[in-house]
C-alpha cells in the first residue's frame, strides 16, 4: 500500500468496473467526486436524467464506499446537451431536487461545449442558482476554442457574481491555467493517457509554476482513460524531484480546500484513512458480491 493519499476530484465512476475501485484503493485514491455528465451520447427524455442522478447520489456512493473510497459528486445539466432547449428546461427545473442533496459538492460540471446562445443561458441559470446557494461551482471547458471558452465561461460567473475561491475551472492545458490563476479561480487538469494533459506536461507546468490552486484529476470515463492518472502523476512528479508539499497539494488538499467549502466533505475521515468495508451490506437489496465471498474489514467485524 503507497503511504501518500489521493483525492480525485473528477472521475466518472458510475462508467468503471469493481476493478478500478479496487485498485484505486490499492493506488492511496481515499476520496473521489463523480461530476454529472452526458453518457456518450444524447439522453433524450427526463426520465433519464432522474435516474442518472439518482444513481450518482445514491448506488454509486455505496458502490465505492464497498471498498473503502468516499464517493461525492456534482450536478449539473452539462454543456453538451444544453443545447436541447426543451430538455434543457426540463433538466434544469428538477435540478434543485437532487443538487441539495448530501454528498453533493458543487453544481457542475457545466459551462460551454460549442459557446453556443443556449449553452450560455443553460450555464448563467445554473450559475445563478449555485450563487443562490453559495455552492461551489466546476466548470467544463470546451474541447475546441478552449481558451476563449474558459475566458468567457470566468466572465460570466464573474457577472453573476460567483466568488472566485468557489470556482474550479476545468480541462485546462498549458495555454489555458494562467487565464484561471491570474483570475483567482482554481485551475484544474485532466490527464488522459494521450489527450488533454499528460503526466508529463502536467509534470512540466507544476514545476515551473508551482502548486497554488493547480488540481490534478482523472476524468476517467466510459472512453480510454486511466483511474489511476492522479496516483501515476504524484509518482513522476516525486520521481522528478518535485518539493513534497506541492506534490500533496496538487493531488490531494487543493481539491479539499476548495470542495470543503461546500460542508459535504467528511474531512476528518479522508485524512484518517480508507474506511473499514463490510460487503456483506446491502443498498436496498443490492450487493456488489455476485455470490463472492464477501470482505469484512476487522474494524468492521469487530463492531459487528
Amino acid at each position: 500500500m503507497t503511504t501518500r493519499r489521493f483525492f480525485d476530484p473528477h472521475i466518472h465512476m458510475t462508467s468503471r468496473t469493481t476493478d478500478c475501485y479496487e485498485a484505486m484503493a490499492k493506488a492511496g485514491i481515499r476520496g473521489i467526486i463523480e461530476p454529472a455528465f452526458w453518457l456518450g451520447q444524447p439522453r433524450t427524455t427526463l426520465g433519464s436524467f432522474l435516474d442518472y442522478f439518482a444513481s450518482i447520489t445514491g448506488f454509486e456512493r455505496f458502490r465505492a464506499s464497498q471498498f473503502g473510497i468516499q464517493h461525492y459528486c456534482t450536478i449539473g445539466m452539462n454543456s453538451k446537451e444544453a443545447n436541447d432547449e426543451g430538455l434543457c428546461r426540463e433538466v434544469l427545473d428538477i435540478l434543485p431536487r437532487y443538487a441539495l442533496k448530501e454528498g453533493v459538492v458543487a453544481i457542475g460540471e457545466i459551462g460551454y461545449d460549442e459557446i453556443t446562445p443556449a449553452e450560455e443561458k443553460c450555464y448563467i441559470e445554473q450559475l445563478e442558482f449555485a450563487k443562490q446557494h453559495d455552492m461551489v461551482v466546476m466548470v467544463h471547458s470546451p474541447h475546441r476554442d478552449k481558451r476563449r471558452g474558459i475566458i468567457r465561461s470566468i466572465d460570466v460567473a464573474a457577472e453573476v457574481g460567483i466568488p472566485m475561491d468557489k470556482l474550479v475551472i476545468d480541462h485546462n492545458n498549458e495555454e489555458t491555467f494562467r487565464d484561471v490563476l491570474d483570475r483567482g479561480a482554481w485551475a484544474a487538469f485532466t490527464i488522459y493517457p494521450h489527450t488533454k494533459m499528460d503526466a508529463e506536461r502536467m509534470a512540466d507546468v507544476i514545476a515551473a509554476n508551482g502548486p497554488e490552486r493547480v488540481i490534478v484529476d482523472s476524468s476517467a470515463d466510459w472512453g480510454i482513460s486511466d483511474p489511476l492518472s492522479v496516483p501515476k502523476t504524484a509518482a513522476l512528479l516525486e520521481a522528478r524531484g518535485v518539493d513534497d508539499d506541492w506534490i500533496t497539494k496538487t493531488t490531494w488538499s487543493n481539491a479539499i480546500e476548495v470542495y470543503g467549502k461546500s460542508g459535504q466533505l467528511d474531512i476528518e475521515a479522508l485524512e484518517s484513512g480508507l474506511r473499514p468495508v463490510d460487503q456483506r451490506e446491502l443498498f436496498g437489496d443490492s450487493s456488489i458480491l455476485r455470490g463472492q465471498e464477501p470482505r469484512i474489514d476487522t474494524a468492521t467485524a469487530n463492531q459487528s
